[in-house]
């Protein structure tokens, strides 16, 4: 199986950056689509970002978008979120994700399409 291990989460202040990175190892890495999720306590795991194998192809959820951004490097095995702008509502658990390709957004942003989760990174974002 494919192991996930997210890190670079922290306490940060409005309106400040993070660089998450997901550290993977296992089989056939390259092949695996991969997505970031966040959950809130007392609410559901989210979708937030994801990138197909190749890197071209990236989804974000409408609460993020112009503000983070995904992606990967193959060559090191390790998927990045750049979180700029963040705001209070943006503070939860990160969690790195990775699943086979599939077709379009209704794809990328679902829980079920991911295979294999890392045990998340705490993200808190203070006013």
């Amino acid at each position: 199986q494919v192991q996930l291990v997210e890190s670079g989460g922290g306490l940060v202040q409005a309106g400040d950056s993070l660089r998450l990175s997901c550290a993977a190892s296992g089989r056939t890495f390259s092949s695996y689509a991969m997505g970031w999720f966040r959950q809130a306590p007392g609410k559901e795991r989210e979708f937030v970002a994801a990138i197909s194998w190749t890197g071209r192809s990236t989804y974000y959820a409408d609460s993020v978008k112009g503000r983070f951004t995904i992606s990967r490097d193959n060559a090191k095995n390790t998927v990045y979120l750049q979180m700029n702008s963040l705001k209070p509502e943006d503070t939860a658990v990160y969690y790195c994700a990775a699943g086979r390709p599939g077709g379009g957004s209704s794809y990328y942003t679902a829980r079920e399409s991911y295979d294999y989760w890392g045990q998340g990174t705490q993200v808190t974002v203070s006013s």
